[in-house]
């Protein structure tokens, strides 16, 4: 006679079954999360369904088009799309991906132009990379950071001399419109060749024929074999300019963490919050100052804190950041530059001003400083820097004043002859870097006042002349480098200028003292 089930028995038959079916269950067979479009418009879905969806997890729509989870809301989830809503309709389905957004990163990105998740633009064939980095991650420990201590040369003298750059520094490039802060950006890129830097531009908005003839340019200097080109254009979805420099700081990473040097570009991170902006917007997130959200603010100094300099045990790599921001009517007291010059290690303001009369780059010193860069400076600088940014200084308080009078004494008649040196040898044509031992040598011959005599038009050929001459002693240019400020080097060097320039035919000097013209 059987015994009845009791219901322990009946519990325990039950739960070996379940252990056992658990067992034999299949993993690669997963349940799909499976939502329903209800509004699609300008870059953004609104969806239902996706209850575990998390936040900026990666979903798909059937057209293959991707999107990133931004908001979760009780009824609905926000996406952005990273790709055209070309064919996405309401009704249509989106799946879960259980991945966040991720970047693919190898060195085989050199040369190449990519988009923000990575894939080609060039026409060279896709990407081929075995890993991937987040495109949002942490910045760096504080404890893993070192001293910014090492130069990086941008072959620019008013740059290198007065607001130097370290690497591992975050230095902002601001002005007007088509005032040169590209140029400034590409002359820096262009410079880094043989000196095992890698380059990333990161193009945010911008029109597709300035980002070619930009890329032409680098492949005619060579530079586009050590670097990598990002774009998000103008007519590309917010989505994609909103990723973009997270994503190109990913690959910065990648580098970084091989102790390598890594300079990335952002041009520009105005066109980078006005694309957030909108995406906030419809989003229907609270708008804030001139309409920007909340945590703009955030999101740039999230970007930013991601450039640094390792210590030697974290890896000991580096990225430095050129961000640039486009200002409006010389207004550097907007929301989106006080907010970057606060998060970043220093400004070079490019002035609308300069620019019209000709002085190449526009750089405005007395708007410009670079918090860091002074302790990663070579030494050489430090003998000729501080004397040229007060001279230069001195003149152009002199020269507002002297608009005002027709006679002036000999002594202010030397210091404007001596400022107008002074400003036309920080003047420089684009892609013409100069190496660090020229400017040095230029330089110390302006702070002596050697090329006072010399009429502007030949003080460009006079600098060629210095160049080529010093450049013919053997040994001068690594034991200029390394002077110390009481070096015997620069009596040596001082006795060798002035031979060169001596050899020069002396101008004729009129009889009388010219007019100030409307630019002086």
């Amino acid at each position: 006679m059987n015994t009845p089930k009791t219901l322990t028995d009946v519990l325990d038959e039950t739960s070996s079954q379940l252990t056992k079916d658990l067992a034999a269950y299949d993993a690669s067979v997963s349940k799909e999360e499976i939502g329903q479009v209800f509004s699609v418009g300008q870059g953004i879905v609104w969806a239902h369904g996706l209850a575990s969806v998390k936040s900026e997890e990666l979903v798909v729509f059937p057209s293959g088009v991707l999107g990133v989870v931004l908001d979760i809301l009780p009824d609905r989830t926000g996406i952005v799309l990273l790709g055209y809503d070309q064919g996405l309709a309401a009704g249509d389905q989106v799946t879960r991906t259980g991945r966040i957004l991720e970047v693919p990163v190898t060195d085989s990105l050199l040369g190449r132009i990519v988009d923000p998740l990575g894939k080609a633009l060039d026409n060279k064939g896709a990407v081929k990379a075995t890993d991937y980095l987040p495109v949002q991650r942490e910045a760096p420990p504080i404890m893993a950071r070192g001293p910014v201590n090492r130069p990086l040369q941008t072959g620019i003298k008013v740059i290198d001399a007065l607001i130097p750059i370290g690497r591992g520094q975050r230095e902002l490039i601001l002005g007007d419109r088509q005032t040169g802060k590209t140029a400034v950006a590409l002359d820096t890129i262009i410079n880094q060749a043989d000196k095992d830097v890698i380059c990333i531009y990161c193009a945010i908005g911008q029109r597709s024929s300035a980002v070619a003839k930009l890329i032409a340019h680098l492949k005619e200097h060579k530079a586009l074999d050590y670097s990598i080109v990002m774009v998000a254009e103008g007519s590309d979805p917010p989505g994609l300019q909103y990723i973009a420099p997270y994503a190109a700081t990913s690959m910065a990473e990648y580098f970084m963490a091989q102790g390598r040097d890594v300079l990335v570009v952002y041009d520009d991170l105005t066109r980078h919050a006005i694309a957030y902006r909108q995406i906030s917007l419809l989003l229907r997130r609270p708008p804030g100052r001139e309409a920007f959200p909340g945590d703009i603010f955030y999101i740039h100094s999230r970007l930013l804190e991601r450039s640094t300099r390792l210590r030697d045990d974290a890896g000991g790599g580096s990225i430095t950041a050129l961000p640039i921001i486009e200002t409006e009517a010389q207004n550097l007291s907007a929301y989106i530059p006080t907010n970057l010059i606060s998060i970043t290690d220093g400004q070079i303001y490019l002035s609308p001003e300069l620019f019209q009369k000709g002085f190449f780059p526009a750089v405005e010193v007395g708007k410009s400083v670079s918090r860091v860069g002074g302790k990663a400076q070579l030494t050489a600088y430090r003998k000729v820097a501080g004397d040229l940014r007060l001279s230069y200084s001195q003149f152009q308080e002199l020269e507002s004043f002297a608009r005002f009078g027709t006679r002036l004494d000999e002594a202010t008649r030397k210091t404007l002859a001596h400022g107008r040196c002074v400003r036309e040898v920080l003047k420089q044509q684009q892609f013409s870097p100069m190496p660090a031992f020229d400017q040095v040598a230029i330089l110390m011959a302006t702070n002596l006042g050697m090329l006072d005599a010399i009429p502007l038009d030949g003080i460009s050929a006079i600098e060629k002349r210095i160049s080529d001459e010093l450049r013919k002693i053997s040994g001068l240019s690594e034991r200029l480098s390394s002077a110390a400020k009481d070096d015997p080097v620069w009596s040596e060097l001082r006795e060798m200028l002035a031979k060169i320039i001596a050899e020069v035919p002396s101008p004729v000097v009129p009889d009388s003292e010219p007019a100030l013209s409307a630019e002086e």
